[in-house]
């Protein structure tokens, strides 16, 4: 699949995968300079790349697994979303859960996209829903093991 880019400046970085086998493509910071962000507070990072991404998908934005188990940075949403008719730049909110003060530097590695495709669906409103075994039972229900 071709996903059209536009670099929207001279620094920004093409997501690129770390290995042939990755799914995700990294999204790279493309601040200027560095920005620090501190314990508990959250920054949105420009990656200086906006994406046409096709109808019928989207791009999910996710952790590094590094990043966050080593520097306590994730993205605040946790996931996001890009929708395939956004077209402006694609930024990721950076939350620090760490107790330190953590810098991210422009050209570092702060999350990455998943193209994904997505069902559309249609809701229909009724007065009851099928009965499951485990009915309304939820977090936790089926068990710790």
């Amino acid at each position: 699949m071709d996903i059209k880019l536009k670099k929207l400046t001279d620094t920004a970085i093409i997501p690129i995968r770390g290995t042939s086998s990755s799914a995700g493509y990294d999204l790279c910071a493309d601040t200027g300079s560095a920005i620090e962000i501190k314990s508990g507070e959250t920054t949105m990072i420009g990656t200086g790349i906006s994406m046409a991404i096709p109808e019928g998908y989207y791009g999910g934005v996710y952790a590094r697994s590094g990043l966050s188990s080593k520097e306590g940075l994730r993205p605040a949403n946790c996931t996001g979303v890009i929708d395939s008719d956004y077209r402006g730049e694609i930024k990721v909110p950076i939350h620090n859960d760490s107790k330190e003060t953590r810098t991210i530097k422009s050209g570092q590695k702060i999350a990455q996209i998943i193209i994904s495709p997505y069902l559309e669906v249609s809701f229909s409103e009724v007065d009851e829903l099928d009965d499951t075994t485990r009915g309304n039972e939820g977090f936790g229900s089926t068990g710790k093991y």
